[in-house]
């Protein structure tokens, strides 16, 4: 599932957006199986923060530059 950064690059905002608060719910449930003792890949957690760190780069890149253009 995990997308490199030349293809995220391709996405608009809304589906960056969009993409993040999928993220972001899915780093939720997997922290709730870490506590409750069912979590299968721990290595998981971690590339989810750092996708979803990708993205919120990617965000603020694309604010930044349609700033600029203004």
């Amino acid at each position: 599932m995990a997308k490199n950064t030349k293809e995220l690059r391709e996405n608009s905002v809304d589906e960056l957006a969009t993409q993040r608060r999928e993220l972001k719910e899915e780093a939720l449930n997997l922290r709730v199986q870490k506590e409750s003792g069912q979590l299968e890949n721990p290595a998981r957690l971690r590339e989810l923060r750092r996708e979803v760190a990708r993205i919120e780069t990617l965000l603020s890149e694309k604010r930044h530059a349609a700033a600029q253009s203004e």
